[in-house]
């Protein structure tokens, strides 16, 4: 997932989006945690997936305050 394809994305979105990656994440961890996760660099991917989406949220909240 590249920032420009989530700016493209509404806000709406954006927050569906982080609230899809997130429980992703849990799953990968829980996975991770009783042995069933084969590829723990998803973990890292799904991690900066989550910072992409959190830092275009923030970045429209900054816009829209000015």
């Amino acid at each position: 997932m590249k920032a420009s394809e989530l700016r493209e994305l509404s806000l709406e979105e954006l927050l569906e989006k982080e609230r899809s990656v997130k429980q992703e994440l849990f799953n990968l961890r829980f996975q991770k945690a009783t042995g069933q996760l084969g590829n723990t660099a998803m973990i890292s991917k799904t991690k900066r997936d989550l910072a992409r989406v959190k830092t275009v949220i923030r970045e429209r909240e900054i816009a829209e305050g000015k």
